[in-house]
């Protein structure tokens, strides 16, 4: 593909997550020029596959979207021909074949969005997360540099909790069933293991090389949400844990300063 051609991909990525997940596209924005070709399409990535589901009421078809990726995907890790499309293209040249496998495993969780059952027990929740959230953040990172898996599993644990519990009021308003005990203190103890993974990732930061550091920008918000959650469980159910635009921003801007995610 001409670099015409490629430039060309990488721009429908950035829109594509500039319109579906703003936070992460300001993350990336923040990121160093040559971060950004590979977050993108990663980031483009989740958010078809994140809305996938959503999109239409026939759970038939929200599994056939899915499989569409899990079969672009399998292309990706076997070598050979990838489908021409402006994410898969740009995606194929970044990811290996375990990377490909990682998001693999982020469709496979996603499935649970399709449906309307709550999840099984926390190990299923903890899953969930850890196979969104988590392998999204991993994946960025290993295209960038050398990381430590355990460290970035619980890191993006953290950031997948925090915008879990931002989303809650609009999970139930849709009909699902976010939260497995949805009391107080089983909220507060939620946050609090957020807090504590995210805690055991930023002293493990040794693990994780400069050039890997971008993928993990999108944590900026996530201490102050989980704290939020931990002090106040209202906040959860009442959709309070936002933080103020400018202020968020100052904070990501400090963080891509400083690289101290």
């Amino acid at each position: 593909m001409s670099s015409e051609g490629l430039n060309d991909n990488l721009n429908a990525c950035a829109d594509l997550v500039r319109r579906g997940d703003p936070e992460r596209f300001m993350a990336a924005m923040a990121s160093p020029v040559d971060a950004r070709k590979i977050l993108f399409p990663i980031y483009a990535f989740n958010v078809e596959v994140a809305r996938a589901p959503w999109v239409t009421a026939e759970p038939m078809i929200a599994e056939m979207r899915l499989q569409w990726w899990r079969d672009a995907l399998a292309e990706i890790r076997q070598g050979g021909t990838v489908r021409r499309h402006e994410v898969v293209t740009p995606l194929a040249r970044i990811l290996d074949a375990q990377g490909a496998d990682l998001l693999d495993q982020l469709i496979v969780a996603r499935r649970w969005d399709i449906t309307r059952d709550p999840f099984e027990d926390a190990a299923h929740f903890n899953r969930y997360l850890e196979h969104t959230a988590g392998h999204l953040m991993l994946v960025a990172a290993r295209v960038l540099g050398r990381v430590d898996t355990a460290t970035l599993l619980d890191a993006g644990y953290a950031h997948g909790l925090a915008g879990w519990l931002r989303a809650v009021p609009a999970l139930e308003h849709a009909g699902r069933v976010p939260l497995l005990d949805g009391r107080a203190e089983a909220v507060q103890a939620m946050a609090g293991q957020g807090l504590e993974r995210l805690r055991r990732a930023r002293n493990n930061r040794g693990n994780v090389t400069a050039s890997a550091r971008p993928a993990l920008l999108p944590l900026w918000q996530t201490a102050t949400i989980l704290r939020r959650a931990r002090h106040d469980p209202a906040r959860v159910s009442e959709g309070r844990l936002d933080i103020a635009p400018a202020l968020s921003r100052l904070r990501l801007m400090a963080r891509a300063a400083t690289g101290r995610w």
